[in-house]
């Protein structure tokens, strides 16, 4: 093995990544677009016959987005990353490079099928566990590989203590890989019926109260171990190395990570309150769900204090706008996801478009904006190019904040006003609206929805023109930058 100090590492599979991270995420929000648009905008249902209603496209665009960008942008940051602060490049170990290769194909294939499948309307009926079994298969396949990868880097590290970013990594692989085998345990019809049905359709092992409880014991998961763990990884790594700054509070982090893995666990039942679901369950989840505010601010405030003393940088670096910006994002999303756990506040936010507000000034505020900064500080090491544009950095950055902005703002009156319009009776008790009369009244903020989107994709498509440009035609380093990554 070659010495520590004259390392080359190899990035061939984060590049692979940073590929696929850039096609799904505009696949994706482009969907999102296109659905956010019919709600607002019926007859754009019709445009593409069965294949582009909107019971067809939604589950497509969840799922494009969860295993298609952020598990690629995960990928890509954990294979560039993880050698880097365990001291070992891929190229020396082939066993572990080649099933690192093998992976991504997997990853591919069963990516390419879902998106196949789910456009023509097979799935599970899940939420976003939508893939049926043959996928399901492929997919626990490829997790362990990325597992066999990360304990094999671990083991021939050079570097004795094992950095958070990497904690929160494993944290990633065992959480995903529980609850998905758990929730996805179904029988495939085909073989248990004769024969009969498609080969491909599979039931859920559990019914009725039993399969939403494991369900969403999963699915507030998916959003713990995919949307939240891996991206807290992410940032703990990247913004210290752009900013030059060293982690404020490294036992905070600890304490954090503990938490989070300890409570978030426990916090899927406020998805089933005013359920059939036991109502101590119900409570249970909600109790988790605020005691999980602790945590996740304590991750989000380590990072912000990381910059004690070199906010001048949020002026100087689009990098780093993007990854405060993104802690910020993660501690409005932290604090609004437990108050509409509140069972009162439920009662009202349950069914509404308030819930797909908090989502997604989640998903695009932390997540996104985190896989962004990432892949372009990434992008001058593993290219050897400076960033294409700084100018397109900034416009991307606050073209994309403005669409969030725009979009959780709209769904936030739009979901306090359904949520009180469903509730509302005359001095008879009758109620006072019928349901088109919510739908009707909530046109403007879906067209705003649609317009925040559409701000956000177009913020995508600078994304990936700078990237391709900065892989392609960027100025050529001579050496690698330390910190702060040079951009034109």
């Amino acid at each position: 093995m070659q010495s520590s100090a004259a390392l080359e590492y190899d990035y061939s599979v984060a590049k692979l990544y940073m590929w696929t991270m850039v096609i799904f995420g505009i696949v994706g929000m482009t969907i999102g677009v296109l659905i956010a648009s019919q709600l607002a905008f019926p007859e754009l249902n019709y445009l593409f016959g069965e294949y582009g209603t909107f019971s067809r496209l939604r589950p497509l665009h969840t799922n494009v987005v969860i295993y298609g960008f952020t598990i690629s942008g995960i990928m890509m940051s954990f294979y560039y990353s993880a050698p880097r602060v365990l001291k070992v490049s891929l190229g020396e170990l082939p066993f572990f490079n080649f099933l690192a290769k093998f992976g991504f194909l997997a990853y591919l294939i069963a990516a390419t099928f879902m998106v196949i499948s789910e456009l023509m309307g097979i799935t599970a009926s899940k939420e976003y566990a939508q893939m049926e079994w043959p996928l399901d298969v492929a997919i626990v396949v490829y997790w362990v590989i990325w597992g066999m990868v990360m304990f094999g880097l671990i083991g021939a590290r050079r570097e004795k203590s094992l950095y958070i970013s990497l904690w929160y990594y494993i944290a990633c692989f065992l959480g995903v890989a529980m609850l998905y085998l758990f929730n996805n345990m179904e029988v495939p019809t085909y073989f248990f019926s004769g024969g009969l049905g498609a080969w491909y359709h599979s039931v859920s092992m559990y019914a009725g109260t039993n399969d939403a409880l494991v369900q969403w014991w999963w699915g507030h998961n998916a959003v713990a171990f995919v949307f939240t763990v891996p991206i807290i990884a992410i940032i703990y790594y990247f913004l210290p190395k752009e900013s030059g700054q060293a982690v404020y509070s490294y036992k905070l982090s600890l304490l954090s990570f503990w938490g989070l893995m300890f409570v978030y666990l426990w916090a899927g039942g406020h998805h089933l309150l005013w359920s059939t679901v036991p109502d101590w369950m119900q409570t249970m989840g909600s109790v988790f769900s605020v005691v999980l505010i602790l945590p996740s601010w304590g991750s989000a405030i380590n990072m912000l204090l990381t910059m004690k003393g070199e906010w001048n940088q949020l002026t100087e670096n689009p990098l780093i706008k993007f990854m405060v910006l993104a802690s910020t994002f993660y501690m409005l999303s932290t604090l609004e996801g437990p108050i509409q756990a509140v069972k009162s506040v439920n009662a009202i936010a349950h069914f509404t478009d308030w819930i797909p507000g908090h989502v997604h000034d989640g998903v695009l505020g932390w997540v996104a904006f985190m896989i962004f900064a990432a892949a372009m500080h990434a992008a001058p090491r593993v290219f050897k190019r400076e960033i294409y544009s700084k100018s397109l950095l900034e416009a991307q950055f606050w073209i994309q904040t403005t669409g969030v902005v725009l979009y959780f703002t709209s769904m936030w009156i739009a979901g306090i006003t359904q949520g009180m319009m469903w509730r509302a009776v005359d001095e008879y008790g009758n109620l006072m609206y019928s349901f088109i009369d919510t739908v009707s009244v909530l046109h403007p903020y879906y067209t705003i929805r649609a317009i925040g989107g559409l701000l956000y994709l177009i913020g995508m498509f600078m994304f990936a023109y700078n990237f391709f440009m900065t892989a392609t035609a960027g100025r050529k380093l001579e050496q690698e930058p330390q910190f702060r990554s040079p951009m034109a």
